[in-house]
Protein backbone atom coordinates (compact mmCIF):
# COMPACT_ATOMS: atom_id res chain seq x y z
CA UNK A 1 0.00 0.00 0.00
CA UNK A 2 1.60 3.53 -0.90
CA UNK A 3 0.90 6.03 1.90
CA UNK A 4 0.12 9.42 0.57
CA UNK A 5 2.69 11.88 2.58
CA UNK A 6 0.82 15.63 3.10
CA UNK A 7 2.67 18.73 2.14
CA UNK A 8 3.32 19.50 6.02
CA UNK A 9 5.00 16.02 6.46
CA UNK A 10 7.55 17.03 3.65
CA UNK A 11 8.34 19.60 5.55
CA UNK A 12 11.47 19.82 8.06
CA UNK A 13 9.99 19.49 11.85
CA UNK A 14 12.44 22.09 12.72
CA UNK A 15 12.17 24.74 9.89
CA UNK A 16 8.65 24.22 10.07
CA UNK A 17 8.35 25.32 13.84
CA UNK A 18 10.97 28.30 13.06
CA UNK A 19 8.54 29.58 10.39
CA UNK A 20 5.27 29.33 12.19
CA UNK A 21 6.93 31.85 15.28
CA UNK A 22 8.24 34.03 12.60
CA UNK A 23 4.59 33.70 11.07
CA UNK A 24 2.58 34.30 14.21
CA UNK A 25 5.21 37.13 15.51
CA UNK A 26 4.47 39.34 12.46
CA UNK A 27 1.27 38.87 12.87
CA UNK A 28 1.24 39.57 16.87
CA UNK A 29 3.21 42.68 15.85
CA UNK A 30 0.43 43.96 14.21
CA UNK A 31 -2.20 42.69 16.44
CA UNK A 32 -3.48 39.61 14.37
CA UNK A 33 -4.10 36.49 16.54
CA UNK A 34 -4.33 33.42 14.30
CA UNK A 35 -7.62 31.60 14.50
CA UNK A 36 -6.07 28.27 13.33
CA UNK A 37 -3.15 26.46 12.73
CA UNK A 38 -0.31 27.44 9.61
CA UNK A 39 -1.36 24.51 6.64
CA UNK A 40 1.09 24.23 4.03
CA UNK A 41 -0.54 24.31 0.89
CA UNK A 42 2.09 23.84 -1.89
CA UNK A 43 5.35 22.27 -1.58
CA UNK A 44 8.02 22.59 -4.59
CA UNK A 45 11.50 21.87 -5.12
CA UNK A 46 11.88 25.22 -5.16
CA UNK A 47 9.15 27.03 -3.34
CA UNK A 48 6.74 26.27 -0.06
CA UNK A 49 3.45 27.87 0.23
CA UNK A 50 1.48 28.33 3.64
CA UNK A 51 -1.70 29.42 4.64
CA UNK A 52 -3.16 30.57 8.04
CA UNK A 53 -6.46 31.84 8.86
CA UNK A 54 -5.81 35.02 11.34
CA UNK A 55 -8.88 37.79 12.98
CA UNK A 56 -7.52 39.87 9.89
CA UNK A 57 -8.49 37.67 6.92
CA UNK A 58 -6.84 34.82 5.17
CA UNK A 59 -2.60 35.33 4.86
CA UNK A 60 -0.37 33.80 2.84
CA UNK A 61 3.39 32.38 3.45
CA UNK A 62 6.30 31.99 0.71
CA UNK A 63 9.54 30.91 1.23
CA UNK A 64 12.33 30.60 -2.20
CA UNK A 65 15.10 28.61 -2.53
CA UNK A 66 17.98 31.00 -2.00
CA UNK A 67 18.44 32.10 -5.52
CA UNK A 68 15.07 32.95 -5.86
CA UNK A 69 14.78 34.52 -2.10
CA UNK A 70 14.68 37.89 -3.74
CA UNK A 71 11.34 38.09 -4.57
CA UNK A 72 10.31 39.09 -0.53
CA UNK A 73 12.19 42.36 -1.29
CA UNK A 74 11.19 42.72 -4.91
CA UNK A 75 7.38 42.53 -3.82
CA UNK A 76 7.96 44.88 -0.83
CA UNK A 77 9.82 47.59 -3.52
CA UNK A 78 7.20 47.15 -5.91
CA UNK A 79 4.60 47.19 -3.36
CA UNK A 80 6.02 51.11 -2.63
CA UNK A 81 6.47 51.57 -6.64
CA UNK A 82 3.18 50.55 -8.05
CA UNK A 83 0.90 49.76 -4.48
CA UNK A 84 -2.03 49.48 -7.27
CA UNK A 85 -0.48 46.57 -8.66
CA UNK A 86 0.70 44.17 -6.55
CA UNK A 87 -0.81 42.68 -3.25
CA UNK A 88 1.53 45.03 -0.52
CA UNK A 89 3.39 42.35 1.80
CA UNK A 90 2.67 42.21 5.65
CA UNK A 91 5.97 41.55 6.67
CA UNK A 92 8.91 40.29 5.11
CA UNK A 93 12.48 38.32 6.09
CA UNK A 94 15.24 39.15 3.41
CA UNK A 95 17.97 37.21 4.67
CA UNK A 96 15.74 34.29 4.69
CA UNK A 97 13.33 35.61 1.88
CA UNK A 98 10.41 34.78 3.96
CA UNK A 99 7.05 36.54 2.33
CA UNK A 100 4.16 37.13 4.64
CA UNK A 101 0.89 39.06 3.20
CA UNK A 102 -2.99 38.82 2.59
CA UNK A 103 -5.10 37.03 0.09
CA UNK A 104 -5.54 38.79 -2.94
CA UNK A 105 -8.70 37.74 -3.91
CA UNK A 106 -9.80 35.72 -7.01
CA UNK A 107 -6.97 34.53 -9.48
CA UNK A 108 -8.01 35.25 -13.28
CA UNK A 109 -7.83 32.26 -14.47
CA UNK A 110 -10.32 30.81 -11.55
CA UNK A 111 -13.08 33.53 -12.35
CA UNK A 112 -17.00 32.41 -12.22
CA UNK A 113 -16.76 33.51 -15.89
CA UNK A 114 -13.55 30.91 -16.59
CA UNK A 115 -10.34 31.47 -18.47
CA UNK A 116 -9.86 34.80 -19.84
CA UNK A 117 -10.68 35.60 -23.62
CA UNK A 118 -8.94 38.08 -25.91
CA UNK A 119 -10.02 41.24 -23.98
CA UNK A 120 -9.27 40.12 -20.56
CA UNK A 121 -5.62 38.94 -21.62
CA UNK A 122 -4.75 42.66 -23.70
CA UNK A 123 -6.19 44.11 -20.53
CA UNK A 124 -3.63 41.80 -18.34
CA UNK A 125 -0.73 42.59 -20.70
CA UNK A 126 -1.38 46.90 -20.74
CA UNK A 127 -1.65 46.75 -17.18
CA UNK A 128 1.13 44.87 -17.10
CA UNK A 129 3.35 46.78 -19.47
CA UNK A 130 2.33 49.85 -17.19
CA UNK A 131 3.89 48.79 -14.53
CA UNK A 132 6.78 47.71 -16.19
CA UNK A 133 6.70 51.55 -17.65
CA UNK A 134 6.54 52.51 -13.71
CA UNK A 135 9.39 50.14 -12.65
CA UNK A 136 12.04 51.12 -15.09
CA UNK A 137 13.05 53.85 -13.41
CA UNK A 138 14.72 51.61 -10.66
CA UNK A 139 16.28 49.04 -12.62
CA UNK A 140 19.49 49.34 -10.26
CA UNK A 141 17.46 49.35 -6.98
CA UNK A 142 16.03 45.69 -8.10
CA UNK A 143 19.16 44.43 -8.94
CA UNK A 144 20.06 45.57 -5.56
CA UNK A 145 17.75 43.88 -3.98
CA UNK A 146 19.12 40.73 -5.68
CA UNK A 147 16.78 40.43 -8.94
CA UNK A 148 19.00 38.87 -11.51
CA UNK A 149 20.72 41.25 -13.64
CA UNK A 150 19.77 39.37 -17.47
CA UNK A 151 20.14 42.93 -19.47
CA UNK A 152 20.81 42.30 -23.14
CA UNK A 153 24.05 43.23 -22.60
CA UNK A 154 24.84 40.04 -20.14
CA UNK A 155 23.04 37.39 -22.09
CA UNK A 156 25.73 36.08 -24.32
CA UNK A 157 27.66 35.24 -21.39
CA UNK A 158 24.79 33.64 -20.37
CA UNK A 159 24.38 31.48 -22.98
CA UNK A 160 27.81 30.63 -23.01
CA UNK A 161 27.61 29.74 -19.16
CA UNK A 162 24.34 27.45 -20.13
CA UNK A 163 26.39 25.46 -22.73
CA UNK A 164 29.28 24.87 -20.30
CA UNK A 165 27.44 24.07 -17.55
CA UNK A 166 27.75 20.38 -16.95
CA UNK A 167 24.09 20.26 -15.48
CA UNK A 168 22.55 21.69 -18.53
CA UNK A 169 22.43 18.20 -20.50
CA UNK A 170 22.25 19.36 -24.43
CA UNK A 171 22.02 16.37 -27.19
CA UNK A 172 25.21 17.08 -29.35
CA UNK A 173 23.10 17.85 -32.05
CA UNK A 174 21.46 20.47 -30.36
CA UNK A 175 24.28 21.82 -28.72
CA UNK A 176 26.36 22.23 -32.14
CA UNK A 177 22.86 24.10 -33.48
CA UNK A 178 23.29 26.64 -30.54
CA UNK A 179 27.07 26.64 -31.14
CA UNK A 180 26.75 27.53 -34.43
CA UNK A 181 24.05 30.15 -33.45
CA UNK A 182 26.03 32.03 -31.09
CA UNK A 183 27.41 34.99 -33.53
CA UNK A 184 23.48 35.45 -34.33
CA UNK A 185 22.45 35.67 -30.89
CA UNK A 186 25.11 38.21 -29.92
CA UNK A 187 23.62 40.15 -32.49
CA UNK A 188 20.12 39.81 -31.22
CA UNK A 189 21.21 41.25 -28.07
CA UNK A 190 23.37 44.25 -29.72
CA UNK A 191 20.10 45.32 -31.51
CA UNK A 192 18.23 45.15 -28.27
CA UNK A 193 20.65 46.53 -26.15
CA UNK A 194 20.80 49.94 -28.43
CA UNK A 195 16.85 49.83 -29.38
CA UNK A 196 16.39 52.73 -26.71
CA UNK A 197 13.84 51.29 -24.41
CA UNK A 198 14.80 50.87 -20.32
CA UNK A 199 15.42 47.65 -18.93
CA UNK A 200 12.85 47.02 -16.54
CA UNK A 201 11.39 44.23 -14.36
CA UNK A 202 10.93 41.31 -16.48
CA UNK A 203 7.93 38.30 -14.64
CA UNK A 204 9.41 35.98 -16.51
CA UNK A 205 6.53 33.75 -15.76
CA UNK A 206 3.51 36.06 -16.80
CA UNK A 207 0.20 34.44 -17.09
CA UNK A 208 -3.40 34.42 -16.18
CA UNK A 209 -2.76 32.31 -13.36
CA UNK A 210 -0.31 34.93 -11.83
CA UNK A 211 -2.69 37.93 -11.82
CA UNK A 212 -5.54 38.99 -8.95
CA UNK A 213 -8.88 40.45 -9.62
CA UNK A 214 -10.88 42.21 -8.50
CA UNK A 215 -12.97 45.41 -8.05
CA UNK A 216 -9.45 47.61 -7.49
CA UNK A 217 -8.23 46.28 -10.75
CA UNK A 218 -5.76 43.87 -11.72
CA UNK A 219 -2.74 42.63 -9.42
CA UNK A 220 0.33 40.68 -9.98
CA UNK A 221 1.91 38.19 -8.04
CA UNK A 222 4.66 35.21 -7.82
CA UNK A 223 7.53 37.11 -8.83
CA UNK A 224 10.61 34.74 -7.95
CA UNK A 225 11.45 34.26 -11.56
CA UNK A 226 11.82 37.92 -12.59
CA UNK A 227 15.04 39.31 -13.76
CA UNK A 228 16.17 42.95 -14.92
CA UNK A 229 15.99 42.29 -18.75
CA UNK A 230 14.76 43.80 -21.77
CA UNK A 231 10.97 44.07 -20.92
CA UNK A 232 9.59 42.57 -23.71
CA UNK A 233 11.02 39.19 -22.74
CA UNK A 234 7.57 38.79 -20.24
CA UNK A 235 5.90 37.89 -23.62
CA UNK A 236 7.00 34.99 -24.10
CA UNK A 237 5.03 32.80 -21.26
CA UNK A 238 2.43 35.39 -22.00
CA UNK A 239 1.98 34.59 -25.48
CA UNK A 240 2.72 31.43 -25.17
CA UNK A 241 -0.12 30.68 -22.50
CA UNK A 242 -2.78 32.90 -24.63
CA UNK A 243 -2.12 30.92 -27.47
CA UNK A 244 -2.53 27.65 -26.00
CA UNK A 245 -5.77 28.98 -24.05
CA UNK A 246 -7.53 30.48 -26.76
CA UNK A 247 -6.50 27.61 -28.97
CA UNK A 248 -5.52 30.00 -31.66
CA UNK A 249 -2.41 29.98 -33.73
CA UNK A 250 1.24 31.07 -32.01
CA UNK A 251 1.68 33.28 -35.26
CA UNK A 252 -1.85 34.44 -35.97
CA UNK A 253 -3.69 37.17 -35.90
CA UNK A 254 -5.12 36.58 -32.81
CA UNK A 255 -1.46 36.85 -30.49
CA UNK A 256 -0.59 39.70 -32.98
CA UNK A 257 -3.28 41.72 -31.64
CA UNK A 258 -2.48 41.02 -27.84
CA UNK A 259 1.23 41.64 -28.37
CA UNK A 260 -0.04 44.95 -29.97
CA UNK A 261 -1.69 45.60 -26.72
CA UNK A 262 1.26 45.46 -24.57
CA UNK A 263 2.64 47.54 -26.64
CA UNK A 264 0.57 50.29 -26.60
CA UNK A 265 2.04 51.93 -23.45
CA UNK A 266 5.17 51.33 -24.93
CA UNK A 267 3.91 53.87 -28.36
CA UNK A 268 5.59 57.01 -26.94
CA UNK A 269 9.04 56.44 -26.90
CA UNK A 270 9.07 54.67 -30.73
CA UNK A 271 7.08 53.89 -33.26
CA UNK A 272 4.88 50.68 -33.86
CA UNK A 273 7.29 49.22 -36.35
CA UNK A 274 10.42 49.50 -34.24
CA UNK A 275 8.49 48.09 -31.11
CA UNK A 276 7.15 44.99 -33.10
CA UNK A 277 10.67 44.76 -34.27
CA UNK A 278 12.03 44.54 -30.74
CA UNK A 279 9.61 42.29 -29.59
CA UNK A 280 10.71 39.89 -32.58
CA UNK A 281 14.23 39.75 -31.14
CA UNK A 282 13.33 39.76 -26.98
CA UNK A 283 11.28 36.85 -27.78
CA UNK A 284 14.25 34.87 -28.90
CA UNK A 285 16.66 36.39 -26.45
CA UNK A 286 14.74 35.54 -23.52
CA UNK A 287 14.67 32.15 -24.16
CA UNK A 288 18.12 32.24 -22.58
CA UNK A 289 17.00 34.06 -19.73
CA UNK A 290 14.18 31.47 -18.93
CA UNK A 291 16.76 28.26 -19.04
CA UNK A 292 19.14 30.44 -16.37
CA UNK A 293 16.12 31.03 -14.43
CA UNK A 294 15.53 27.49 -14.44
CA UNK A 295 18.94 26.60 -13.89
CA UNK A 296 19.33 29.17 -10.64
CA UNK A 297 15.87 26.97 -9.56
CA UNK A 298 17.67 23.92 -9.66
CA UNK A 299 20.59 24.77 -8.34
CA UNK A 300 18.59 26.48 -5.42
CA UNK A 301 16.93 22.95 -4.63
CA UNK A 302 19.89 21.30 -3.24
CA UNK A 303 21.16 24.69 -1.23
CA UNK A 304 21.97 22.56 2.13
CA UNK A 305 19.68 25.08 4.10
CA UNK A 306 16.51 25.09 1.62
CA UNK A 307 17.08 20.79 1.78
CA UNK A 308 17.01 21.78 5.84
CA UNK A 309 13.52 23.31 5.27
CA UNK A 310 12.49 20.56 2.74
CA UNK A 311 13.38 18.07 5.78
CA UNK A 312 16.27 16.69 3.31
CA UNK A 313 16.79 16.35 -0.87
CA UNK A 314 13.25 16.21 -2.33
CA UNK A 315 13.24 14.10 -5.76
CA UNK A 316 12.89 16.30 -9.15
CA UNK A 317 10.36 15.55 -11.90
CA UNK A 318 12.16 15.06 -14.88
CA UNK A 319 10.58 17.64 -16.78
CA UNK A 320 12.16 19.92 -14.32
CA UNK A 321 15.54 18.64 -14.59
CA UNK A 322 15.40 19.13 -18.32
CA UNK A 323 13.71 22.72 -18.51
CA UNK A 324 16.99 24.44 -19.08
CA UNK A 325 17.93 22.54 -22.22
CA UNK A 326 14.48 22.33 -23.09
CA UNK A 327 14.44 26.17 -23.23
CA UNK A 328 17.41 26.39 -25.08
CA UNK A 329 16.44 23.74 -27.43
CA UNK A 330 13.66 26.21 -28.93
CA UNK A 331 15.82 28.62 -29.42
CA UNK A 332 16.43 27.75 -33.18
CA UNK A 333 12.60 27.53 -33.30
CA UNK A 334 9.87 30.75 -33.93
CA UNK A 335 8.33 32.29 -30.53
CA UNK A 336 4.88 32.83 -30.02
CA UNK A 337 3.55 36.48 -31.43
CA UNK A 338 6.17 36.74 -34.35
CA UNK A 339 4.24 36.77 -37.69
CA UNK A 340 5.31 38.72 -40.36
CA UNK A 341 4.36 42.68 -39.72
Amino acid sequence: MTVETSAEDRLGAGWRAESDAWITGRLAERGIAGTGPVHTVRVRAWSIVRRVETSAGRMWFKANVPGNGFEAAVVEALAGWVPDLVVPPLAVDRDRGWLLGPDGGTILRETAAGRPGPVRWAELLRTYAGLQRAVAPHADRLVGLGVPDLRPARMPAALAGLLADPTVRLAEPHRAALVTLLPEYDCWCADLANDGLPASIQHDDLHDGNVFVGAAGMRFFDWGDACLAHPFGSLLVALGVAADQLGVDPAGPELSRLRDAYLEPWTDLRDRADLRHSVRLALRVAKVGRAVSWQRALRGATAPDWQRALGGPTPIAAEHTTAPAAWLETLVEPAPGQDAR
